[in-house]
């Protein structure tokens, strides 16, 4: 009898644990790591704190956005791989590193695409650009939205940069996408894949010679300070993909989830609309600084670059999909 007694006494103990557990785990805050790779500075850094600041006033107490910029978690060579083993829930990679999940997303790496901003936009918000971000969900990742960076510019370790001609021979340093390396080995020049953490190094010590980029990556990693020209050439986009684990966000209580779209409707919001004003204001700070030369082109050096890159539309249109392609190419006429 003592014997039951006691066990009776354990078990009940043991229950009133596990339950005092289970409050206390409900209790505390779900907490979300959002891992990028860029300054806080930069467009993707300042729609990350602005998602933080929407979400946890959308849901106090319910959840902690914890944003690690700057790679200081994760490289971009690694995030990716993290996000899928759970070790961060919120990454936004650039458009260029889902080839090997998709390669209809290759789209946004096709140089001249886009004419402008305003048709990124519309492609992004339409039927076609949507589908992208449930395209990758068998993958087990979620695309949640896109971000804006900018147009991309090229920059090189040598005095002119005008022509397709002017880079032959040189070491780029590319993102891990198979459209950015034939771009490059379509005008002659030597693609070198590098993590973003590491590209200022490469280009002070030589081990790249130049590089494609936004204004407000140039200006915010400093690499104007280690370029001699910049070529403004808005030859392609550099946006991003913000996602995350597909079967994570599955799990979340339904509440918590519809509260963490609606302030990453607004985070988006927010980060597009600055991203053209950082991007120009950051254009301006690398003209004061004096250090790089930033190469006006002629509507016939533009021609020449657009001429030199289409060949590589036809080398990845099967795999996109013409029709995909179609679309982008439309969004470039308002409606």
């Amino acid at each position: 009898m003592k014997f039951a007694t006691t066990r009776l006494a354990a078990a009940v103990g043991l229950s009133l644990t596990l339950g005092l557990a289970a409050v206390t785990a409900h209790a505390a805050p779900i907490v979300i790591k959002f891992s990028h790779v860029v300054a806080d500075s930069t467009p993707k850094g300042q729609g990350a704190l602005k998602f933080k600041e929407l979400a946890e006033a959308a849901l106090p107490g319910k959840i902690e956005v914890q944003v690690f910029p700057n790679s200081q978690l994760f490289g971009d060579g690694k995030e990716m791989e993290a996000l899928l083993l759970g070790d961060v829930h919120i990454i936004a990679p650039s458009l260029a590193k889902f080839d090997r999940y998709t390669k209809k997303i290759q789209i946004f790496d096709l140089p001249f695409l886009f004419d402008d901003m305003a048709a990124v936009d519309r492609f992004q918000a339409s039927p076609a650009g949507l589908g992208l971000l449930d395209s990758m969900k068998s993958k087990g990742i979620q695309g949640l939205a896109y971000w804006h960076n900018g147009l991309k510019q090229m920059s090189d370790n040598k005095d002119k940069l005008a022509r397709p001609e002017d880079i032959k021979g040189l070491k780029f340093r590319i993102q891990a996408s198979d459209v950015l390396e034939a771009q490059f080995r379509q005008l002659g020049a030597n693609p070198q894949k590098l993590a973003f953490s590491e590209v200022y190094q490469a280009l002070q010590t030589g081990v790249v010679d130049g590089a494609e980029n936004p204004w407000s990556n140039i200006y915010s990693q400093k690499f104007h300070e280690v370029q001699k020209t910049i070529a403004y050439t808005n030859h392609g986009v550099l946006d991003y993909m913000v996602i995350t684990n597909s079967g994570w966000w599955a799990g979340l209580p339904a509440d918590v989830r519809e509260a963490l779209q609606k302030a990453m409707a607004g985070a988006t919001e927010h980060a597009n609309r600055l991203a053209a004003d950082i991007n120009e204001r950051d254009r301006q700070r690398i003209a004061d600084a004096g250090k790089a030369k930033i190469q006006t082109l002629s509507k016939e050096d533009l021609a020449a670059w657009r001429t030199a890159m289409q060949p590589v539309w036809k080398k990845f249109e099967s795999g996109i999909g013409k029709d995909l392609i179609d679309s982008a190419v439309a969004s470039n006429q308002p409606s």
